[in-house]
């Protein structure tokens, strides 16, 4: 296990991390699968596989339906610690945490791993009613962070398979994200879900 990291974070939350086999990738949006004494990269956790489902949700008050004025959503994910080594990071439930990282053997050729989202066209409520998931939207930040983010702000592109962010070869990268609901439309009245899902692929 490589665990010291070469170089000292700035600006938004970037890290090089040592390369060495094997070829490894770790993508956690919310809550995540490290484990250990210590579950942290930087102390020796180990990355495994977690089968949560985070959700954001927002309720609409009903004088505020369609008027333009966006509404604030929350998680249910109670992730407020960085996952490579501890420190209080995200400001939750307004916040949901997304971090990761890529690994090479080598040191140079490994390209950038890039994180997608496969967003579907709605989000659907039991009547069948829907509603675009372009009308959700987030912005991006962590505790002490300042410049670009490596998972950047961003809109839903509905029914399409999007860019949301990237990690470099032998990079730790972390972002906090604050989801809101653009509330432009008047949805017939219901409790609308839909599912996104996060994909981490390297070169």
């Amino acid at each position: 296990m490589l665990l010291a990291p070469v170089s000292n974070p700035a600006g938004a939350f970037t890290v090089s991390i040592l390369n060495g086999p094997p070829k490894t990738l770790y993508l956690q949006v919310g809550v995540g699968g490290f484990t250990g004494i210590f579950p942290y990269y930087i102390l020796g956790g180990v990355p495994g596989n977690n089968t949560t489902v985070n959700t954001e949700s927002v309720a609409v008050p009903a004088a505020a339906v369609g008027n333009g004025t966006a509404q604030a959503m929350t998680t249910v994910s109670g992730v407020s610690a960085s996952s490579y080594d501890g420190r209080a990071f995200c400001n939750v439930p307004a916040q949901l945490y997304i971090g990761g990282f890529y690994r090479t053997p080598g040191l140079g050729g490994g390209g950038s791993a890039t994180v997608t989202a496969t967003v579907p066209a709605s989000l659907v409520d039991a009547a069948g009613d829907t509603l675009s998931f372009a009308q959700v939207s987030w912005t991006s930040g962590g505790g002490g962070d300042s410049g670009g983010e490596p998972f950047p702000a961003g809109s839903f592109s509905a029914g399409a398979v999007q860019t949301v962010g990237t990690i470099a070869q032998n990079q730790w990268a972390e972002s906090c994200w604050t989801f809101s609901y653009s509330n432009t439309t008047v949805p017939a009245a219901g409790t609308y879900t839909g599912r996104v899902l996060y994909t981490l692929t390297a070169p």
